[in-house]
């Protein structure tokens, strides 16, 4: 039986996505499949896989088709959480899509891959 594995982003600087994503995501750098060119990252609370870090020489895609969505739960937390993360290294976007009244923001990794920090509280659903 097929079954959804973990989500992978292409970077070019192994050590630098770990750190960011680890302090970014409260997550773990773990010795499975680890070498040169894969980290495999886990939840700190032990819980199993939750990225993993692949090295890439393609470039960052400027308006990807795949991207993470970050939660938040109030509008000062995605504010709180964009701030720490571009503490952290993340980027703004100048992003030329962003509809009226946007729920999220869009952040770069330090490798330029884009996701997004989503406030729930003013997502269309509400939740």
């Amino acid at each position: 039986m097929l079954k959804l594995g973990i989500t992978v982003l292409g970077v070019t600087d192994l050590d630098r996505a770990a750190a960011f994503w680890t302090s970014a995501l409260n997550l773990v750098a773990a010795p499975e499949w680890s070498s040169d060119t894969w980290q495999t990252l886990h939840h700190a609370d032990g819980s199993g896989r939750a990225l993993g870090l692949m090295v890439s020489e393609s470039p960052a895609e400027s308006h990807p088709r795949v991207h993470l969505d970050l939660f938040t739960g109030t509008t000062s937390e995605q504010a709180a959480e964009v701030d720490r993360l571009i503490a952290l290294g993340a980027k703004a976007v100048d992003w030329d899509s962003y509809p009226e009244n946007p729920d999220f923001v869009v952040l770069a990794d330090p490798d330029d891959n884009i996701f997004c920090v989503v406030d729930l509280s003013q997502a269309p659903s509400g939740s």
